[in-house]
């Protein structure tokens, strides 16, 4: 079982920046696809962005690509997600997500792990 821990979320005005971390338990870091989904408000879960186990590569939704960036520190078991020029259709709760032995975290059902979830809003 792998435990997933985010933090970073919060209230942000629209165009300001957000950094969003994932803190994963287990020895086993490397093996594991990370990945970011969000969910607003009586909308379903979907994908945000990926990075794959060894970290060269990175998937990203259309809507976000060229303002967010996916990271991983394999030293800290951690996944790092930079949000900026952020909008007002960002605002939803963020999730962390895994799956170990796997490159491509792209649907809900690639997932193994969630994590809690962070809130993050942005206000126009």
């Amino acid at each position: 079982q792998v435990q997933l821990v985010e933090s970073g979320g919060g209230l942000v005005q629209a165009g300001g920046s957000l950094r969003l971390s994932c803190a994963a338990s287990g020895r086993t870091f490397s093996t594991y696809a990370m990945g970011w989904f969000r969910q607003a408000p009586e909308k379903e879960r979907e994908f945000v962005a990926s990075i794959s186990q060894d970290g060269g590569r990175t998937y990203y939704t259309d809507s976000v690509k060229g303002r967010f960036t996916i990271s991983r520190d394999g030293a800290k078991n951690a996944v790092y997600l930079q949000m900026n020029s952020l909008k007002p259709e960002d605002t939803a709760v963020y999730y962390c997500a895994a799956r170990n032995f796997y490159n491509e975290i792209r649907s809900l059902k690639d997932v193994f792990w969630w994590g809690q979830g962070t809130q993050v809003t942005v206000s126009s």
